[in-house]
Parts: structure tokens; sequence; C-alpha cells
């Protein structure tokens, strides 16, 4: 049975590796066209090639996405090669900061945090054009929980997560849905670099005993990517998903989920307290 979500067009940024290379090719197999993302042209030509011997349908877009001209130039050629954007998958991040925040490099700190919140912001800029006026599309942001000494790729995707929130109500009269989605550790090159760098060792030290037994394939990636864009779940639109939920619960309990603000950062206090 054909797919819901053949002949779609997707981005996918940081689509060279990693994560970002399971979500494009789990899209491809349900038929979505697929845009490669990404800096590095040998990892995009790899990805590509993958899903092409997959029977799938892709090209490389070599792109800063943090450079409003380039994601311009990006999307409208994506457009012209493969038609309007129905799904982008902001995936694209960077971490290399690790050290308490005194030990940190200021300009370091503040690269991540740019990279990580200004390549999903410049990125939904450009296709919520086109897809406020169809009244269409799916958003899927890539997000993550964080902890001591990465202070700046933490804050950076808490960023992320209310970024999602935000922008999911302001799209939701034009039918377009929103998702921040996490997965995880699994072993990808930002993992190897917490892990294994002088940085990491030192700061991290306990990181990979802590890791042991909770390792998780970056293919779940893949799977709740395309779950996300099937558009079955839309009435979680907003919300931060990861693999380990159990997404239809979510939907029949939607009404608790919105209520109490589930699945999102929130500034929910204490209830009747003293004036």
């Amino acid at each position: 049975m054909e797919s819901k979500l053949t002949g779609q067009t997707a981005i996918v940024t940081g689509g060279g590796r990693g994560f970002g290379r399971e979500i494009a090719r789990a899209l491809a197999k349900e038929g979505v066209k697929i845009a490669v993302v990404a800096r590095s042209a040998d990892q995009l030509a790899e990805t590509v090639s993958l899903i092409q011997n997959e029977g799938g349908q892709a090209i490389p877009v070599t792109a800063d996405v943090t450079d409003v001209s380039a994601v311009a130039k990006m999307v409208a050629q994506v457009e012209r090669e493969l038609g309007a954007v129905d799904i982008l998958v902001n995936n694209a991040g960077r971490l290399t900061s690790i050290a308490p925040v005194w030990e940190a490099n200021p300009d370091e700190w503040w690269r991540d945090v740019e990279v990580n919140i200004r390549s999903v912001f410049l990125c939904c800029h450009a296709v919520l054009k086109g897809m406020t006026q169809r009244k269409r599309g799916r958003i899927i942001n890539f997000t993550s929980s964080g902890m001591p000494n990465v202070s700046a790729y933490d804050c950076s995707k808490v960023a992320v997560t209310r970024f999602t929130d935000t922008l999911a109500s302001e799209v939701k009269e034009f039918g377009i849905s929103v998702f921040a989605m996490t997965v995880g550790p699994t072993h990808t090159e930002m993992m190897d670099y917490m892990i294994e760098s002088e940085a990491g060792r030192k700061w991290l030290p306990d990181l990979s005993k802590w890791l042991e037994g909770k390792w998780q394939p970056a293919e779940l990636a893949g799977t709740l990517a395309v779950t996300l864009a099937s558009g079955k779940y839309d009435a979680l639109t907003g919300r931060w998903v990861s693999p380990e939920d159990d997404l239809d619960d979510m939907l029949k309990r939607i009404e608790e989920v919105e209520k109490d603000g589930l699945y999102a950062w929130s500034i929910r206090g204490l209830k009747n307290q003293a004036g």
C-alpha cells in the first residue's frame, strides 16, 4: 500500500551523518523526495547515494544553515528541483563547548547557542512563507536534554523546545504542525566527541560509564520522524516527544496533556500561593 507521504518533499538539515542521515533515509523509504542539507559535500554525497541505492529520491544541497542568504538559496533550489516543501526536519546542531561556565571559552559557548537556535529559526522562516500560503506542512525540530558542563548546548535546546511550542501556536490556524523530537544516547560523532575529546575526558569523566546499557540505535530517529510526518499525531503539535513516548496514549489523553502543559517547557508554579 502506498504511503501517505509518497510524493511529498522534505528538507533534512544536518543530513550528512548521524540522526539526519537516518531520518532522511527513513522518509525516503516512504516515498518522500529528500533534500539532504549540510556543509560537508562528501558526507552529503554518501547519504544521497545510500538513499538512491535503497530506491529513494534525494538531492544534496551544500549550505550553511546559519547564513540567511544561504538558507534562502537552499530553499529556492529545493522548490525548483523537488517541489514545494511539505516537511522540514531541523536536525543540524553543534556541541563543542564542554566546561563549567567559568572555564568555558565565551566565543565557543555562544557559537554553540547561535548555531543550534539560529539554524532552526532561519529554516523555519524560509519555508513557512510557502507553507502558510498552501495551508499545510510539518516541521520537526531536533532537541535534547542536557547535563552539567554542556550548558551552551543545553540552553540552545531548551530554546528550540520553547520555540517549537510558540511556533506551533502561531501556525496552527494555517494547518501546520510543529514538533520537537529527541532520542536517547546514540553513537554519533557528537556523542563520541563528548566522551573521547580532551574536554570531554576532563569535564565529563563519568559519562561513558553512566551511558552503559542506555545506548539506543540511530534508526529510532528515523522511525519517529516518519511517525510525526504522517499527520496521525498532529494534535500533539508543539509537544516534545521521544521514541519512548506512547503517542497513541498521548492522543487519548490530549485534554490532560494540554491542560497540564505536559511535554513542553513551562513556567508553572505552586497553586494557591499566599499573596
